[in-house]
């Protein structure tokens, strides 16, 4: 539930939706566009329920970017009922619920998928991701830094590059580099 990279943010939120209903943060431009698609972590589950949860989990998702989040919390909870040891879901209404300004199930929810995908793979990085964009929301950088370390180990280049803006070092370095260039372009008063 991301945004692509071309058209309006709308047009990239409708097309990441269809092609990509499981990435997370829909309101976060360039979130792990560059991950490829893993190996099936959905291959435990009978096609069937795996399908219609999948149809679900879409529904919720364009609900959610319709700005119905009430829909979408219920096809989430549908798909969850469906398939309650699927991560995807879980990620999914986590989403949902911090959209809604509900931190608290936020986290639970990501906390459950990391415990279904057992720290590993796409459920347990969007997690991961997620949790440390909660964190740094909320001005925990700690806990942010924790958690995109986590998602970076397990291939997050979106997680990558927040850990280079959470170390400090590297935003004085930015800072300073910024203050030459401009003191380089500005007319000098002197002349």
């Amino acid at each position: 539930w991301a945004l692509g990279a071309m058209g309006t943010p709308n047009d990239q939120a409708v097309l990441q939706a269809i092609f990509n209903p499981d990435t997370p943060f829909g309101d976060v431009v360039g979130l792990d566009l560059e991950e490829a698609e893993e190996g099936d972590e959905d291959g435990v589950f009978p096609q069937a329920q795996l399908e219609h949860s999948k149809a679900l989990e879409l529904q919720g998702v364009r609900a959610a970017e319709a700005g119905d989040l009430h829909t979408a919390l219920e096809k989430f909870g549908q798909a969850i009922s469906l398939l309650p040891d699927r991560a995807s879901a879980y990620n999914n209404r986590a989403q949902a619920r911090r959209l809604q300004g509900d931190v608290a199930g936020a986290l639970e929810d990501l906390e459950r998928a990391v415990t279904l995908s057992g720290g590993r793979g796409r459920a347990a990085r969007q997690s991961f991701v997620q949790s440390g964009l909660l964190a740094r929301f909320q001005g925990r950088d700690d806990d942010a830094r924790r958690d995109f370390e986590k998602a970076a180990r397990l291939g997050s280049p979106f997680a990558r590059r927040q850990l280079v803006l959470l170390n400090p070092y590297a935003a004085l370095c930015n800072r300073m580099l910024a203050d030459m260039m401009g003191q380089l372009r500005a007319p000098s008063n002197g002349r």
